[in-house]
């Protein structure tokens, strides 16, 4: 069997059972998140399905959870960051730090989306998520299946376009994000996300005041050698302060 080239509900079948069922599909329920949620309901029955509530979504995004719950009979888990943290963050830093500096903004996504999301993925064995290589630069070399941590990590609509995603979804009458309807082409957090334009790329909207950064959170790729050194800095003083 290639995994470079089946069929993403195929991917997910073998996935399933190289894992032994413990497998996660890791949603902010975005178009790509919903299209693999919508696969992975019918390929592996029992699918869990997760998500990380930042503190800081909008409302649709909340709807979408409800959505998912009436239309798959599942109950999405929720990744949540720890109070501690947050608290120690929004009192060192304020409550909307992540305007100031890219460090600060990536600061804010370990606290509020990677380190709850890597303290839920301990209780699996792998975990997929919608990643699309022509989404941006930083994906273009995306692989469909990759391992860390010891953990599978799939990406099964790696090679998809955002045609083929939009066609899926209406042949299969997914359930689809309201804020697509306002415009928005990437949804995340409230204060860091906005509309875009028709000629602006797709992740135009997330973070759009920053010049020059990656448009990631962390949670898929690094940032640079040294914004990362900056990082951990951050982070570590942030735990310390946590700790005493």
């Amino acid at each position: 069997m290639d995994i470079d080239t089946i069929a993403p509900e195929e991917l997910l079948r073998w996935a399933w059972r190289e894992t032994s069922g413990s497998l996660a599909i890791v949603t902010s329920f975005q178009a790509e998140g919903m299209v693999l949620l919508d696969m992975a309901a019918e390929a592996c029955p029992g699918v869990r399905v997760v998500t990380v509530d930042t503190g800081r979504l909008p409302e649709a995004t909340f709807e979408m959870m409800e959505a998912v719950r009436e239309r798959y009979g599942i109950r999405v888990e929720v990744a949540a960051p720890e109070p501690g943290e947050v608290e120690a963050m929004v009192e060192r830093h304020g409550p909307n730090l992540f305007y100031r500096d890219v460090s600060l903004r990536m600061l804010c996504c370990q606290v509020r989306k990677v380190r709850p999301l890597e303290r839920k993925l301990e209780q699996f064995r792998g975990w997929a998520t919608g990643l699309r290589r022509d989404q941006t630069e930083a994906r273009e070399g995306l692989s469909r299946v990759s391992v860390a941590e010891g953990r599978l990590k799939l990406s099964p609509l790696a090679d998809w376009t955002g045609e083929e995603v939009a066609e899926y979804t209406r042949r299969r009458g997914v359930p689809r994000h309201p804020l697509y309807a306002e415009g928005y082409r990437s949804i995340g957090c409230g204060p860091c996300t906005r509309p875009v334009e028709t000629e602006e790329s797709e992740r135009a909207g997330r973070w759009w005041w920053e010049q020059g950064a990656e448009k990631e959170c962390g949670i898929h790729f690094s940032a640079n050698g040294k914004l990362e050194r900056k990082l951990d800095v951050l982070i570590g003083d942030l735990l310390s302060s946590v700790a005493a």
